[in-house]
């Protein structure tokens, strides 16, 4: 089981930036709780989840897989992007691995702000960097065959 947590130093003295890749299943509250201060009026959650059609096909399951030490280095690198883009917020990311089925989070990310337009912004931001950059790959399992998915 790979579960880490990366932590660095950011803008709002203390704060943690959670970063992780895990086999578990994803605790949304962690996020939260990572996130949040008493400074917020916003804490924007974005979950992607498997659903069952993709591609026209029925799907069974979805397999990632990850090389969790560069993954996580990425995911870091787009935090780093969220403090200088947005030095109100704080971000956090954690992406599963593994067989995920239809209605599992595969990756949950988490922006707490004093505002609701940076944070719905930073959370887009943040999970649009995370299908370009890092490196999860993702077999779609169907009920008539399975293929590997390339790109966002």
């Amino acid at each position: 089981m790979t579960t880490t947590t990366a932590t660095s130093s950011t803008a709002a003295a203390g704060a943690e930036w959670l970063c992780r890749i895990t086999n578990e299943p994803i605790e949304t509250q962690e996020l939260v709780d990572a996130v949040q201060t008493p400074a917020d009026g916003a804490v924007c959650v974005f979950y992607g989840v498997v659903r069952e059609d993709s591609r026209n096909k029925k799907v069974r399951y979805l397999e990632y897989d990850a090389y969790p030490e560069m993954a996580e280095k990425k995911m870091r690198e787009i935090l780093d992007e969220v403090r200088q883009k947005w030095p109100e917020q704080r971000a956090a990311i954690v992406h599963r691995i593994g067989t995920l089925g239809i209605g599992e989070a595969s990756v949950v990310i988490a922006v707490g702000s004093p505002h609701r337009g940076e944070s719905f912004e930073a959370c887009r931001y943040v999970i649009d960097r995370v299908k370009q950059e890092v490196p999860i790959w993702k077999k779609e399992v169907f009920t008539d065959g399975e293929a590997w998915v390339e790109g966002p």
